[in-house]
């Protein structure tokens, strides 16, 4: 079923995240740390986001039949618009979570949470690595596979920048340093907001059918006066 390299080191990538969310989930729950709770959910939702993508890589590869006649290759564009869905909410989330902060100065070091961002940290660079051929922010698809290993290079991209502003707000916390939570969360979501826009707008553009910028209006006219009347007669009669 893991034809792939890409699906085998997808596979491998979900197995850390998924063994380290349960470990983070216990721990959370037997000491009562309503953090590791919450970060271990954010971590079982990427999972499922990624299990997706691996899904798609999957059924992509189903040939045609008389049902889906242009095969299954969308599901991975849709792979990676459900991504960057996700990643765009990450940043309203971590843009409104820095809000609160400010507001209610809860900024606190907390030596628990450090320890947990490190090792999300690490998981989170082995992907990037595995998928480090997309470690771009515009890159040019020229397959629908390319769109899905975007999203989840930049997914997982995503939560190393996520981690890498926690520690840093901790270790800024611990210098002293005023409002360094509200600060580093405000940059995270901005950064997090720019990597995941264009392939936002790019799987968006491909799910409406948006015709392709770089092709003149005039093209499209010629083309319909190339067509005859009778298609449309057709087309009409069996629907």
């Amino acid at each position: 079923w893991l034809a792939t390299r890409p699906m085998r080191r997808l596979a491998l990538l979900l197995a850390l995240n998924a063994a380290y969310s349960a470990v983070e989930l216990a721990v959370g729950l037997l000491t009562g740390r309503v953090g590791l709770v919450s970060d271990a959910f954010h971590l079982t939702f990427g999972c499922g986001l990624l299990s997706f993508s691996l899904f798609a890589m999957a059924a992509s590869r189903t040939k045609p039949d008389s049902t889906y006649t242009y095969g299954y290759k969308r599901l991975e564009v849709l792979a990676a618009f459900t991504n960057a869905l996700f990643l765009l909410f990450m940043s309203f989330s971590l843009a409104v979570e820095a809000l609160h902060s400010f507001m209610q100065d809860e900024s606190e070091h907390k030596h628990y949470l450090i320890v947990s961002a490190v090792t999300n940290l690490l998981v989170n660079l082995l992907g990037v690595w595995f998928f480090r051929s997309y470690a771009r922010v515009n890159i040019v698809y020229r397959k629908a596979e390319d769109m899905n290993h975007h999203s989840i290079c930049l997914h997982v991209l995503a939560d190393s920048v996520r981690s890498a502003g926690l520690i840093l707000a901790s270790w800024f916390l611990s210098l002293g340093i005023e409002n360094a939570e509200v600060l580093c969360l405000g940059i995270v979501s901005v950064a997090v907001f720019m990597l995941v826009m264009p392939l936002f707008k790019a799987t968006g553009n491909v799910l409406l059918q948006i015709a392709p910028g770089n092709v003149p209006p005039s093209a499209f006219i010629k083309c319909g006066r190339q067509v005859s009347i009778l298609s449309y007669f057709f087309e009409y009669l069996f629907v």
